[in-house]
């Protein structure tokens, strides 16, 4: 199995593009049950913005992935949610807003903090039920910056 390739621009915390969004929904996958060095560096580089109150009410939320059920869904989205914090961003989390988070019928990588997928080895691709969550996070964070506006 390849490695997919895409050619999406990498955004630049230093940068103004950040502040074009209306808000801000990040993909964050578990490194032992904490944010990765990467997306640590990524926040700490938004510093510019945060020393000038630049991030100030705009909304931030997280979905997530990790390697096995209690791979840390919940204290990724809590330690993004400090950091949000810090930045004056208020976390919109998915809450109980959809039946598929009182399933119990099978595992899946969502909670009411995001949406989110096990990835096992990496072989593991997002359940049905995963895809649902994960589409739904979305539509419900997009009506929340609709509100907003």
């Amino acid at each position: 199995m390849g490695v997919a390739s895409f050619d999406i621009p990498v955004l630049d915390p230093r940068t103004d593009d950040i502040l074009q969004a209306d808000g801000l929904l990040f993909g964050i996958p578990s490194r032992f049950g904490s944010l990765p060095a990467q997306v640590k560096g990524f926040i700490d580089g938004l510093g510019g913005h945060w020393g000038k109150g630049a991030l100030i009410g705009k909304p931030a939320g997280v979905f997530s992935s990790t390697g096995q059920q209690h791979g840390g869904f919940e204290t990724i989205a809590i330690s993004a949610a400090i950091s949000f914090s810090h930045l004056g961003m208020p976390f919109v989390p998915l809450g109980y807003s959809h039946p598929l988070l009182f399933d119990a019928t099978e595992i899946i990588g969502a909670s009411q903090y995001g949406a989110g997928t096990i990835a096992g080895d990496g072989s593991r691709q997002p359940s049905e039920k995963e895809i649902t969550l994960a589409q739904h996070h979305g539509e419900h964070f997009a009506k929340f910056i609709a509100r907003l506006n």
